[in-house]
């Protein structure tokens, strides 16, 4: 896997690729559907993505509340697991962002990335104030040679699948309902930062993460499964949110219990993946209520994990 941040000056070897094109936040089943199609119509070429950093909604909305379902590591990871060799991540700035559609074709596919063959979701707009869309790519890359293959949006019985509608699933609360369409559980990576290290005085231990640029899901506790940096996988149960009952302040972050481990995880990169919504999280008028209320959330969560075990 390779990594561009610009169409400028590259490599041969970063060039002639069969390129999907598109934001692919949370690399959800609607984009693995487009990768596929894209490799059947051009299988002779390698599997190229080509997207953007940051998101354009984080540029023209800087005030927006985080909604990233992946960030840019993450969404490397999920592509290359799909045959992905190579992202041209392109740096999206007031420069990009006023490229018109038409010298978007010229400058970027043909000039800087050389596309043989492209694919897009057939909603797929781009260019200055959004001025171009599929039919418009498909007459401007043909009269260059190149192909296109407008993808359909992935459907199901609740309509298409999207990175919109899936984080709407997690703001409600339905982590379940959100692997189904991200293929996958939903999954918060980041660097274990030390706390107040209360968790310990209650004798549940947590490995604290902030949320940063990640979507912040339904404030609550969870049934989690975290992935260690040493790829050691431990279920657990964790708290999102703000911690009402021993702090005042407006960050949330994610306080995971891990079942049967004692070590130590600061500073290590781990990933927590949300399994099941427990219950809400809400304020407790003493720190005993707050432990006996804990170690009632971690029992429902070992018997949730033993349930699915027996599911399948």
């Amino acid at each position: 896997m390779k990594i561009f941040p610009s169409w400028r000056d590259l490599p041969p070897a970063a060039r002639h690729h069969a390129v999907a094109l598109g934001n692919f936040d949370g690399v959800h089943r609607g984009h693995v559907h487009l990768l596929h199609q894209l490799h059947a119509a051009r299988p002779d070429l390698p599997l190229a993505v080509l997207t953007f950093e940051p998101h354009p909604r984080e540029y023209f909305r800087p005030e927006d509340p985080p909604f990233r379902l992946t960030l840019s590591s993450e969404r490397a990871l999920a592509l290359g697991t799909l045959g992905v060799v190579m992202i041209y991540e392109l740096a999206f700035d007031t420069n990009l962002a006023h490229l018109a559609a038409a010298d978007f074709v010229e400058q970027v596919l043909v000039r800087g990335i050389g596309a043989r063959h492209l694919a897009c979701g057939t909603d797929f707009a781009f260019g200055h104030r959004r001025g171009g869309n599929v039919r418009f790519l498909e007459t401007a890359a043909s009269s260059h040679g190149i192909g296109l293959t407008p993808v359909p949006l992935l459907t199901d019985e609740d309509g298409p699948i999207s990175s919109t509608r899936i984080r709407r699933l997690l703001l409600d609360g339905y982590p379940d309902r959100a692997a189904m369409e991200l293929g996958r559980p939903y999954t918060i990576h980041g660097t274990v930062a030390r706390g107040d290290q209360r968790g310990r005085t209650l004798a549940f231990p947590t490995a604290n993460m902030l949320l940063g640029r990640h979507l912040e899901p339904a404030r609550g506790v969870y049934a989690v499964r975290a992935r260690l940096a040493g790829g050691d996988i431990r279920n657990g149960v964790a708290n999102l949110g703000r911690r009402p009952t021993v702090n005042s302040g407006l960050e949330s972050r994610l306080e995971a219990h891990l079942f049967d481990f004692d070590g130590d995880l600061y500073d290590q990169e781990i990933a927590v993946e949300l399994h099941h919504y427990l219950r809400e999280e809400r304020r407790f008028p003493s720190l005993d209520e707050l432990k006996a209320q804990i170690a009632l959330d971690a029992a429902q969560a070992r018997a949730w994990f033993e349930g699915a075990v027996q599911e399948t």
